[in-house]
């Protein structure tokens, strides 16, 4: 159900951030958008993805896994923001940690897309920010697309024959099989 409101009132506000409600909301250019909560599923398959990336990825690479930080263009972040499930962050990256928020874009974002979710929305917001790539994971089928964000127009990252889908940025090799997510360091071939 979608729904709009001119005028969010306070009291909703304060009701949904004091039973923490308002963990997965996002503000779209001054716009409110108020989403549910992950399903277990879904916050499985993150949660799997973390530990994945923060005890294989992080060690090798020297870079961060962040789950569910709040990415903006700048420093009036309140005004648009967006949330999504993982960040990867590499030294010497264009993302900078304000503690509430990071401003600029991480490496790597990676959303668990959800039906009737808003993932697809987002890319350009993502690209304008200077994620360099986006990692969407369907929820039910663990399917994986590799959006290259940078560069004149978002593209979508190609298959090899067996599947693999390369990241430029993380030195990774992802694809789905056997209804799962796997990795791997493109140097294992």
């Amino acid at each position: 159900m979608r729904a709009v409101m001119c005028d969010v009132p306070q009291e909703l506000l304060d009701q949904r951030r004091k039973i923490g409600a308002d963990r997965w909301d996002e503000v779209w250019d001054g716009v409110l958008h108020m989403v549910p909560s992950p399903n277990s599923a879904h916050q499985e398959l993150v949660g799997d993805l973390y530990y994945w990336l923060r005890s294989q990825w992080t060690p090798r690479s020297v870079g961060r896994v962040a789950m569910g930080l709040n990415v903006a263009r700048g420093t009036n972040w309140r005004q648009s923001y967006r949330v999504p499930d993982l960040s990867l962050m590499l030294p010497g990256g264009k993302a900078r940690d304000r503690g509430e928020y990071i401003e600029g874009g991480p490496d790597v974002l990676i959303e668990v897309r959800s039906p009737g979710d808003e993932t697809y929305q987002k890319i350009p917001f993502y690209s304008e920010i200077g994620v360099r790539e986006l990692w969407v994971v369907d929820r039910d089928t663990q399917a994986v697309e590799v959006h290259m964000l940078e560069g004149e127009a978002p593209r979508l990252a190609p298959a090899n024959a067996e599947g693999w889908i390369s990241s430029a940025a993380t030195g990774l090799e992802l694809r789905c099989a056997a209804g799962r997510v796997e990795m791997r360091w493109a140097s294992q071939r």
